[in-house]
């Protein structure tokens, strides 16, 4: 291998350049907490003597937890180093038991579905409001949790996502009063939103509205590592000793001491000058929001959606740009964004781009991105404007699978290959998604309606990440041998 071909001198080689991070990890390739970490190496150690087991936490990691959980409002937390994905796989096997049924938002992140397959579970699903024209989904209702949960009262755990990818918040209060009411536990994915407990301007915690168990990502909006995640818990509906339990199988054996210390500090900082920082980064939202209020074309999503389509509220450091009203699609927004202005989005949808912002950012970075956006929006205003087809926007916000079978049923069936274009009618034997966000647009187990044939056909044409097909082309899909909706 040339040195020039090796990751780590891509990685040096991409860090010289002037392209500028809108998306995870959080600390935007700087140490906006103190060159902590010059030499990694240094601080790279195993369970030796008075440094504690992750495991099995008697000393330092069992205070630091405890801290961490005092500064968060939790009765425990817990440092996840394999990511939200590892606590959201413990909350599911500590709430639910083995091939029992949960209720999850159908825009849940695969791992929930993964967690659904380990553990053979039924899952039925509550959906997301839909905003039609923008193609961007809403927030779960807490009428159809409650209707979900009377309809199917051996349903044991609830799991939704607040806020989702793009910032949106449901009501967590209201929700964690319904689901409390028939005695079970609320799961909230808040991987994005790790921040809200540091900045009054923002959204409230999941944790402090009721909910029982808390996953959050900090790596993605705090300035901490890639892979480092909390898991926090309150004490009443939630299994505590099973949570602890799966903590240990779903968690590496060897943690990353370097890992732990990042959660650590990050904590440390954000409690400190981080909740100042928090409301330079606000302001400066609002000055660059309010620069943007004139364009033509594209669309920056803000306050004004809060009360309506199931949002309770709005996280603002998601800057949500739509080509609802544009001549150009989101694929085609995030290509020009990164081509021409060497800025790197988080991520693309059909109708909308999504860039992430935390504490990390700079002034010059967010003036950087709001230049770029009026100047394609005063190119873009100078073309024609057409009406786009409404049809394939709202197929992709309001299409909904039907289950035939159980996700690990689906995925455990005998299957075959065929193309993509043909599946119309045949039940699905893989997830297929984009990433990110990792939300399935079909499970196994799923029938392929004509609707989810159309927009997994459609996310390719237009150039979007379509993932989790068995088959690196992309162009057949597998499907259960024999099954079919006749």
């Amino acid at each position: 291998m040339k040195t020039e071909e090796r990751l780590i001198q891509r990685l040096k080689d991409y860090n010289k350049t002037d392209f500028y991070p809108f998306h995870m990890p959080g600390h935007k390739r700087q140490d906006p907490i103190g060159r902590e970490y010059e030499d990694p190496f240094s601080i790279d150690i195993t369970e030796i003597h008075d440094f504690d087991n992750l495991h099995n936490p008697e000393g330092i990691l069992k205070e630091s937890m405890e801290w961490a959980a005092d500064i968060y409002g939790a009765d425990r937390t817990y440092y996840l180093v394999n990511g939200s994905s590892c606590g959201i796989l413990a909350a599911i096997f500590a709430s639910v038991s083995h091939g029992g049924k949960i209720l999850i938002g159908r825009n849940c992140h695969k791992s929930t579905f993964h967690g659904i397959f380990l553990n053979h579970l039924h899952a039925s699903y509550v959906y997301p409001q839909v905003i039609d024209k923008m193609g961007i989904q809403g927030g779960i209702l807490p009428s159809d949790v409650e209707k979900a949960l009377e309809e199917e009262p051996d349903i044991e755990a609830v799991l939704i996502v607040s806020p989702t990818y793009d910032g949106i918040v449901s009501d967590i209060e209201k929700i964690a009063d319904i689901v409390h009411k028939k005695g079970i536990p609320l799961i909230v994915d808040e991987a994005h939103g790790a921040h809200f407990s540091f900045g009054k301007d923002f959204p409230v915690s999941a944790l402090d509205l009721g909910a029982d168990i808390v996953i959050q990502s900090i790596h993605k909006t705090l300035p901490c590592f890639t892979q480092t995640s909390l898991l926090h818990v309150k004490k009443g509906y939630a299994n505590m000793e099973a949570i602890r339990k799966y903590l240990t199988i779903f968690q590496s054996s060897s943690p990353s001491y370097i890992f732990m210390a990042g959660i650590e500090n990050c904590i440390y900082h954000m409690d400190r000058e981080g909740r100042e920082k928090m409301d330079r980064l606000f302001q400066n939202l609002l000055a660059m929001r309010k620069k943007l209020s004139d364009l033509k074309s594209l669309h920056v999503i803000g306050k004004e959606l809060a009360g309506r389509y199931g949002i309770k509220d709005i996280d603002l450091s998601k800057i949500v740009i739509t080509t609802h009203k544009a001549p150009i699609n989101g694929s085609e927004l995030f290509e020009m964004l990164r081509e021409k202005y060497h800025l790197e989005m988080e991520m693309a949808s059909a109708d909308y781009v999504v860039a992430i912002s935390t504490v990390s950012d700079t002034e010059e970075g967010l003036a950087r991105l709001a230049d770029a956006l009026l100047e394609i929006d005063r190119n873009l205003s100078g073309e024609e404007i057409f009406e786009k087809k409404e049809d394939d926007r709202l197929i992709r916000v309001n299409s909904r699978p039907e289950v035939e079978m159980t996700v690990f049923e689906g995925a455990m069936s005998e299957k075959e290959s065929i193309p993509i274009e043909n599946s119309i009618g045949r039940i699905s034997g893989e997830f297929v998604y984009i990433y990110p966000p990792g939300i399935p647009i079909v499970a196994p187990g799923e029938l392929l309606l004509p609707s989810l044939v159309n927009i997994i056909l459609n996310y390719q044409e237009i150039g979007l990440p379509v993932q989790g097909l068995k088959d690196p082309s992309g162009k057949t899909i597998q499907v259960i041998r024999g099954k079919d909706n006749g």
